[in-house]
């Protein structure tokens, strides 16, 4: 497994609006964002430390306009939180080495696992299948058909 860490190189090259998600708790807009309606196959990862978290697998349009899975890509990247900001009761969903803000799981999924992780575009960047060994995630590559 990789050593993932909090990069703050990588923190103060952030957008404005990627800062504000990752590292302010915010939110980006739906359906103007740049995964929402994102087909390629391939893995997020989280855009401060590069941890792995979701694949393009468990990709589905959840009709809200933000990046939805079902599940997360590997066990040990993604930490939930209770969340009762907003006048609301909510599980959010950080990566575990770089403390990113990614977004919220809920109960409310269609498929198997009955989860729906919605998750910023702003707090992930993409690995195209076609990257993963060339980029330190050859490990993910077996998920993919040749």
């Amino acid at each position: 497994m990789n050593e993932y860490k909090k990069n703050t190189d990588k923190i103060k090259e952030l957008s404005k609006l990627s800062h504000n998600v990752t590292q302010d708790n915010g939110t980006e807009p739906p359906f103007h964002n740049e995964f929402w309606n994102h087909e390629e196959e391939g893995i997020y990862i989280d855009i401060v430390s590069g941890e792995p978290l979701f694949s393009s697998l468990d990709k589905y349009d959840a009709g809200c306009g933000w990046p939805s899975f079902s599940q997360t890509l590997a066990d040990g990247y993604v930490i939930e939180k209770n969340d009762d900001t907003h006048g609301m009761r909510r599980v959010e969903v950080r990566s575990k080495h770089g403390d990113s803000h990614l977004g919220h799981v809920f109960n409310d999924g269609i498929k198997e696992s009955g989860l729906r992780y919605c998750i910023n575009s702003a707090s992930l960047e993409f690995v195209p299948r076609s990257e993963l060994a060339e980029k330190g995630y050859s490990d993910y590559l077996s998920l993919f058909r040749p």
